[in-house]
């Protein structure tokens, strides 16, 4: 029960051959060929909109290391304050 040789290969494509016919399997090959190249290409284009769009600015909203969080409240530094004092 290892790996199948040629012959199980070519029985397997014999019998692919026989429920679809040779049209049916070219035009899914076709259309696969089309998927890939339009992926390709969509790909290779430098000037989308939507990447340039997030290169502008950045993604989200986190602050560095000492710098209060945006919108935090004051109750932290009056928490730090008690501590100290």
């Amino acid at each position: 029960m290892g790996s199948f040789s040629i012959w199980h290969w070519m029985v397997v494509l014999a019998v692919v051959l026989l429920l679809f016919g040779g049209g049916k399997v070219s035009g899914l090959m076709g259309d696969v060929a089309k998927g890939i190249k339009a992926f390709k290409k969509n790909i290779a284009e430098d000037d989308d909109a939507s990447m340039a769009a997030n290169v502008d600015r950045p993604a989200g909203n986190i602050s560095g290391p000492g710098a209060p969080a945006q919108g935090a409240s004051t109750g932290t530094q009056q928490t730090t304050a008690a501590r100290q004092g």
